[in-house]
């Protein structure tokens, strides 16, 4: 038996989202970010190659870790754009992020612990609550508003 032409391998954009279930819409934002690329056919239309699939599925992870869309482009511009990412990858790629999860994973717990407290108390202290008010670099000045700082 032969095997299929390369055309025939490649995924059209509607097999693409079927296939990965991620939207035709969302394929192109990604795509304008340099996330994935397609080829075009003799009818302009976009075509995939089969690693596409996999290159979303890491994109999909990542995001629903919450790592920006920057992030996940820059950590995908380190894979040949035809390669396929392996298990090896996803491990190079995901320590990347693992600090910054770690530190967000410790910045919710301190808030979930501090929450009760602040609900409780029903101040919402602009100048005090971590809540309302996290990493303030103004309250020192006072209320109100404050013109921009001359460089």
């Amino acid at each position: 038996m032969q095997s299929p032409a390369p055309q025939d391998r490649l995924l059209s954009v509607g097999q693409l989202a079927a296939r990965s279930g991620v939207a035709v819409t969302a394929l192109h934002f990604y795509e304008t970010k340099g996330l994935i690329h397609s080829t075009r056919n003799a009818g302009n239309q976009r075509r995939y190659s089969r690693a596409v699939l996999r290159r979303v599925a890491v994109i999909k992870m990542a995001q629903r870790l919450g790592i920006p869309l920057g992030d996940i482009a820059k950590a995908l511009d380190t894979l040949p754009c035809d390669h396929t990412p392996t298990a090896g990858d996803w491990q190079r790629l995901s320590a990347q992020w693992r600090d910054d999860l770690t530190r967000r994973i410790d910045e919710m717990i301190m808030l979930r612990d501090q929450l009760d407290g602040c609900i409780g108390c029903g101040c919402m202290s602009l100048k005090e609550c971590p809540l309302r008010n996290h990493q303030d670099r103004l309250a020192d000045k006072g209320p109100g508003p404050h013109p921009p700082s001359q460089a």
